[in-house]
């Protein structure tokens, strides 16, 4: 099973559409996975109407619409691989504790926010990635997304894809 996984995409305050390397992910890909910080409900339409299953959560930016169409937390079983995506996980310092503790029945968290790529493994063997953003890389050398592939409920080929400069 293939995933891509993207956040803090912010459209269109930062950019008018998605780079076309992530729109060429995301039609392939079995499942995408968005943590928040759309923006605008026209991307979470065309996001829907272009991939095979979108599971997406609101983020901070978000306003009432997009909020009453998205959760704060969304869960899924993909192929055995139980995950969660979720916008904000806190600070840097003691995530992996904090969100292990949060998530105790997760194999993989998904989070958006910061904008910074993150791939990291919690006490008791939760995974958390952060795709960075595909349209805002703050302080990050490139704009970032991810994919993933999920094979018997483990997570494989985790890759990072770092985006030319506009």
């Amino acid at each position: 099973m293939r995933l891509v996984l993207t956040a803090d995409t912010h459209l269109p305050k930062r950019a008018r559409d998605l780079p076309g390397p992530l729109w060429q992910a995301i039609e392939a890909a079995d499942v995408v996975l968005h943590a928040g910080d759309w923006v605008d409900e026209s991307l979470l339409d065309a996001m829907t109407a272009r991939s095979r299953r979108l599971i997406g959560v609101y983020g901070n930016n978000d306003g009432p619409a997009l909020r009453a169409r998205l959760p704060e937390v969304a869960r899924a079983d993909l192929d055995g691989l139980r995950v969660a995506v979720v916008h904000e996980t806190g600070p840097r310092t003691g995530r992996e504790q904090r969100c292990a503790a949060r998530f105790p029945d997760v194999d993989l968290l998904v989070f958006g926010h910061s904008h910074i790529p993150w791939d990291t493994e919690a006490p008791g063997g939760l995974r958390l990635l952060n795709p960075g953003s595909p349209t805002d890389r703050r302080s990050q050398p490139h704009a970032t997304y991810l994919t993933a592939e999920v094979d018997a409920g483990r997570l494989t080929r985790v890759e990072l894809h770092r985006l030319p400069r506009r």
